[in-house]
């Protein structure tokens, strides 16, 4: 699947903080911009390539608790302004949250399921 066919999925506008490992750097606290199940873009990392491994940790806070999800990546678009991770790897409680996120961000919810069934074609 190339990074055009990935865009399709319902994306959000989402604004947090995630934390980004590389093997040789890390990045701390950076903005994200977009949200889907399937990935994220994040802002002002820059110098990166496509196909690198990343993992995540995606803050989520609430107005109960603060969350954060662990999530293995893949660098699948560069940008001026930052670079936009697919998501590769992560436990089902993760997804969960994510798909609560996209679901109760997006204009039309019932997009979220179609994603799902063409993602599996």
């Amino acid at each position: 699947m190339d990074s055009d066919e990935r865009r399709k999925n319902t994306r959000v506008d989402f604004y947090t903080t995630v934390d980004v490992a590389f093997p040789e750097a890390s990045y701390t606290a950076c903005k994200t911009e977009n949200l889907s199940t399937k990935g994220l873009f994040v802002k002002d990392i820059l110098g990166r390539s496509l196909g690198d491994s990343c993992s995540l940790t995606l803050m989520l806070a609430g107005t109960a608790s603060n969350l954060s999800l662990s999530i293995g990546g893949e660098v699948v678009r560069v940008t001026a302004d930052g670079i936009g991770i697919h998501f590769k790897e992560m436990d089902i409680d993760s997804f969960s949250h994510l798909r609560k996120i996209v679901y109760y961000n997006c204009d039309d919810p019932d997009k979220i399921d179609e994603d799902f069934v063409v993602s599996s074609r």
